[in-house]
């Protein structure tokens, strides 16, 4: 397994295009512990990545990209390491993050984080409540469609991730995606969500 750590040459370097142009169900076991970082109008924030998704493929029967390729799921055909963001349920942005190779479309939704830095600016726009899902988590750290195609790899991007605190294989549980609602099968039952139950340590 490639770690996070290895990838990068300095904790604040963020994680590189090779990382993300793997096979999308490592680039979501890998992606937890991770620092996702957003910067906007001075204001830094940074949570630990602690549930992901994978949805990998036209073939995915709950991937965006069942549809083929339009103006709503573009981003995910294109280079890994961009930022893929959709709007749901009427009030909630989902931030996604490109993976595999461009033309491919794949990607990791990012369902939940544990906030680390700034943490008092998230539990004010959550009401003191949990950054456990992925609106919750766009809402806490402000995440809306403008950082569409963003590039996550670049240094001065505001938003990005970076290496973070390594999470063993037993601290994770894998299985099925949540909120698929009428998916067929075996896409409904597919074991691609990934999720550390407990306070990630190390930070």
């Amino acid at each position: 397994m490639l770690s996070v750590n290895s990838m990068v040459k300095s904790f604040l370097s963020p994680l590189p295009v090779k990382f993300y142009n793997r096979p999308t169900l490592t680039v979501a076991r890998e992606l937890l512990g991770a620092r996702l970082v957003y910067i906007s109008r001075g204001i830094k924030l940074v949570g630990l990545i602690s549930e992901t998704e994978a949805y990998i493929g036209e073939e995915d029967l709950a991937c965006h990209a069942k549809a083929g390729r339009t103006s709503r799921t573009d981003p995910m055909y294109g280079p890994p390491g961009r930022a893929y963001i959709y709007f749901t349920y009427g009030n909630h942005w989902m931030l996604n993050v490109v993976t595999e190779k461009e033309g491919f479309p794949a990607a990791v939704l990012i369902r939940a984080i544990q906030p680390i830095e700034g943490v008092e600016v998230m539990m004010k726009r959550r009401q003191g409540r949990d950054t456990l899902g992925p609106g919750k988590l766009t809402q806490a750290l402000g995440i809306t469609k403008r950082e569409n195609y963003a590039r996550l790899t670049e240094p001065t991007s505001g938003l990005r991730i970076e290496a973070g605190v390594n999470v063993p294989d037993k601290s994770v549980t894998i299985g099925p995606r949540v909120g698929l609602n009428k998916t067929p099968e075996p896409w409904l039952s597919s074991p691609w969500r990934f999720l550390v139950e407990e306070q990630i340590q190390g930070e």
